[in-house]
């Protein structure tokens, strides 16, 4: 597997989720395309492992929707080998705003890392920081989740950034990323999930295509909503 995604350790942005109809989104495509490019690696897939502490305390505390929240992901794009690269990544929001961190190296390190606590050779403030919540959470694997996903980028504005995601796909067995993309989907085959990611305020043109096409935010958390359908299935653990 090859990783095709810029290295880029930290991000500080707006992000804002849409639900779309397949008839939606081809609208939207139409209408966006002087605006907004492809990226070059077309539709990809992106796999992840989220952690969290024994009891969800985690996701439990994030759909309550409070001003301050954390997880802790490991995140491929496709299925990896064992020497393939992946990041650990460690996403907080604060007050609307999200802040990533993330740091890259091998499956087999990131895995002994995560499961075995054997710490990377090379030490730096962003894993300095998810060796404290791993200390302080002491998080455990609980969720495979894949989705096929589109990227744009702005003409204009680069730092505008849009992804389509589809096939949103999930398992609570076999918590391994390089086993497969299997999984139970979440949504219908025809809906989408956008997120729209700025630095700061969305453009004008972008605004009044969503308003055009009754696209609205929506709050949506895809680890969130599988631990919610969880419990309406009866269970007190996604597994």
């Amino acid at each position: 597997m090859e990783v095709h995604k810029a290295i880029i350790s930290s991000f500080e942005r707006v992000e804002k989720k849409y639900l779309m109809t397949q008839e939606q989104f081809e609208l939207f495509k139409k209408m966006t395309e002087s605006y907004i490019t492809l990226d070059q690696y077309g539709l990809h897939t992106i796999c992840n492992i989220y952690y969290d502490t024994d009891t969800y305390d985690l996701i439990r505390h994030s759909i309550e929707k409070p001003k301050y929240k954390e997880k802790l992901r490991l995140r491929s794009y496709g299925i990896p080998t064992k020497s393939d690269m992946v990041f650990i990544e460690l996403k907080k929001k604060w007050k609307g705003v999200v802040y990533k961190r993330r740091t890259s190296m091998s499956l087999e390190e990131a895995e002994a890392y995560l499961e075995h606590g054997v710490k990377p050779e090379r030490q730096d403030q962003i894993r300095r920081e998810i060796d404290y919540f791993i200390s302080f959470y002491k998080p455990q694997k609980k969720l495979f989740l894949a989705y096929d996903r589109l990227a744009f980028f702005g003409n204009e504005d680069s730092e505008v950034r849009i992804t389509v995601d589809q096939n949103i796909r999930s398992r609570t067995t076999d918590l391994q990323l390089s086993n497969g993309d299997h999984g139970n989907f979440l949504l219908p085959k025809d809906q989408f999930l956008m997120e729209i990611k700025v630095a700061g305020a969305f453009p004008m043109w972008l605004t009044k295509i969503l308003s055009e096409l009754s696209i609205y935010p929506v709050s949506f958390s895809k680890y969130g909503n599988i631990y919610k359908k969880s419990l309406v299935l009866g269970g007190t653990k996604l597994c």
